[in-house]
C-alpha cells in the first residue's frame, strides 16, 4: 500500500471530521449572523421551489442512503437474508434514483445562480465552489452506477462497508479494503469526503438548524393577525 493511498483514506477522513465538527463549533461561535442559508428569493424566485424541493430530497436521500448502507455491518444484512448482490442493486436503484432528483435540482439552481445578475453578485465565492464541488460529486457518483452494473456480485460494496467500518471504529487497516478499488470509485470518496472539510466554510451550515428545528414540532401555534 502506498503512501498516498494511506493518507488520502486512513488519515485523511479523520482530518475531514475534525474540520467539520471543530470548524462548524468555531463558525457558530464567533459569527453567528453567518449561520443561515442565505437565500435569494427576494431577489429572483424564478423555478426556485421545484429545484429546491429536488435537491434537497435527493441529497437527504443520497445521505441517509449512504449512512445506512455503509455503517450498517455485513452480519446484519446476511443475518436478514439479503445477500451482497441483491443489497448491491438495491444500492445502486435507489442511488440512481435520489442521485438524478438531486442533479436535476441542483442544475436548476445553478442555471438560476449563474443565469441571474443579482443573484451571481450577492453570492459568495466560497458557495459557488461549493455547488460546483457538489456537481462534480454527484456526477462521479451516478457514474459508478454503470461500473458497478458490470459486476454484481457485491464483493466491492462490501468493502466500501468494511473501509467506512474500520475507519468509524479507529482500526488502522480500514484503507487497506479499497486499495484495489476502481480509481472512479476513489476519486468520489475523496470529493465526497472532502465535502465535510469546506462544510463549515459555506452556506451548508444551515444544516446543523435543519436538524435543531425538529423542536419546532412540539412547539405551539403562533397566532398571526394582519392589521
Amino acid at each position: 500500500m502506498n503512501y498516498l493511498h494511506q493518507f488520502l483514506y486512513g488519515i485523511y477522513p479523520y482530518i475531514a471530521l475534525a474540520i467539520f465538527l471543530f470548524g462548524s463549533l468555531a463558525r457558530f461561535e464567533r459569527e453567528q449572523y453567518t449561520w443561515k442559508s442565505d437565500s435569494s428569493q427576494m431577489l429572483h424566485t424564478g423555478n426556485l421551489r421545484a429545484g429546491n424541493i429536488l435537491f434537497h430530497i435527493g441529497i437527504i436521500g443520497l445521505f441517509f442512503g449512504h449512512m445506512v448502507g455503509l455503517l450498517t455491518p455485513v452480519a446484519v444484512w446476511d443475518n436478514l437474508g439479503v445477500s451482497h448482490g441483491f443489497k448491491q442493486m438495491i444500492a445502486m436503484v435507489a442511488g440512481g434514483v435520489f442521485g438524478t432528483m438531486c442533479l436535476t435540482g441542483l442544475l436548476i439552481l445553478l442555471h438560476r445562480r449563474f443565469s441571474d445578475a443579482r443573484i451571481s453578485a450577492v453570492t459568495r465565492f466560497g458557495d459557488k465552489v461549493l455547488l460546483l464541488w457538489i456537481l462534480i460529486t454527484l456526477a462521479l457518483g451516478l457514474s459508478t452506477i454503470f461500473v458497478s452494473a458490470s459486476h454484481l456480485d457485491g464483493h466491492m460494496m462490501v468493502l466500501f462497508m468494511s473501509w467506512a467500518q474500520h475507519i468509524f471504529t479507529f482500526r488502522a487497516d480500514a484503507a487497506g479494503f479499497i486499495e484495489e478499488a476502481p480509481l472512479l470509485f476513489k476519486i468520489h470518496l475523496f470529493m465526497g469526503m472532502s465535502l465535510f472539510v469546506i462544510f463549515p466554510f459555506t452556506r451548508l451550515v444551515h444544516v446543523w438548524s435543519g436538524f435543531a428545528s425538529v423542536t419546532y414540532l412540539r412547539r405551539a401555534w403562533q397566532l398571526v393577525r394582519t392589521r
